[in-house]
């Protein structure tokens, strides 16, 4: 009988969630619960489960998303009594790591980028622009703050007063969590672990961020034995959507799996955060 379907063989359910989180379509890769809230249903479902294994490869995104994969993780993993594992591969990075601490441990690669334990709202102001050209800026509201943080306004103090408030609750929550979640682990002052710096896996490590170095392979052999079956549980795609993406990767010249990672990496570099989307 195939080692898979032998009772007395360990599974562990593996559930990779790789891309930034918030605003995905079927063209564009992305995390949010809707998307994923099927897949997480169903790897704690799954039959002969010693545990589940997060697979995370993201620099971050939505706070809101962040936080609420987070809650379905934490929640399917009371109610079925299964450990969860965490892994980073290129990054574990500020919503991505919000995910990440929904493990029991986490893991990452000694190059891996984890933390960024902090919150950004960024945009740019385009007032003087269009005044120097002699455009108009036209906007009818019912509501003095409902054009707060217009880029093509003059920025208020007031306004970023009020945006800086909301960024502190925001962060207070992400500190809170990091900290129910990680316990006594963490090593290291407050203005230190959560002042929106990233470090490698090694110095994460060393800072209690994480449990130790490793891969999803190894570990889960050392937890399990040898023979354990690592079941990966994913979103099923229509053939369309599957030849699509294979055929935009193919047409730049590189393979599918380093798409994701490569994007990902510069994303990182470029110190994509959990941020506020300002709208009606």
């Amino acid at each position: 009988m195939p080692r898979r379907y032998r009772p007395d063989v360990p599974v562990v359910a593996v559930v990779r969630l790789a891309g930034v989180i918030g605003g995905a379509s079927p063209f564009r890769s992305g995390l949010t619960l809707s998307g994923l809230a099927g897949t997480l249903e169903a790897a704690f479902k799954t039959s002969r489960a010693k545990a589940v294994a997060l697979v995370v490869n993201s620099p971050g995104g939505s706070a809101v998303q962040s936080h609420l994969i987070f809650a379905r993780i934490r929640s399917l993993a009371e109610e079925h009594k299964l450990p969860v594992y965490a892994f980073a591969e290129d990054a574990a990075a500020s919503g991505g790591y919000m995910v990440a601490a929904a493990a029991d441990e986490i893991f990452a690669d000694p190059s891996s980028i984890v933390g960024s334990i902090g919150v950004v709202a960024a945009g740019f102001g385009f007032d003087k622009l269009i005044e120097r050209f002699g455009i108009d800026r036209r906007v009818y509201t019912a509501g003095d703050d409902k054009v707060i943080l217009d880029p093509f306004r003059p920025e208020k103090r007031e306004d970023v007063e009020r945006l800086t408030r909301i960024q502190r609750t925001v962060h207070a929550h992400f500190i809170d969590l990091v900290k129910s979640r990680r316990g006594g682990k963490l090593k290291g002052d407050d203005g230190d672990l959560f002042n929106g710096a990233f470090w490698s896996g090694h110095e994460a490590a060393d800072l209690g961020l994480i449990d130790g170095i490793g891969d999803l392979r190894t570990v889960m052999r050392e937890r399990y034995g040898k023979d354990v079956v690592l079941k990966v549980v994913e979103k099923a795609r229509s053939f369309f959507l599957r030849r699509l993406f294979r055929t935009q990767a193919e047409r730049i010249g590189i393979d599918t799996g380093a798409f994701h990672s490569n994007r990902l990496t510069c994303v990182v570099l470029e110190r994509a955060e959990p941020r506020f989307l300002m709208t009606a």
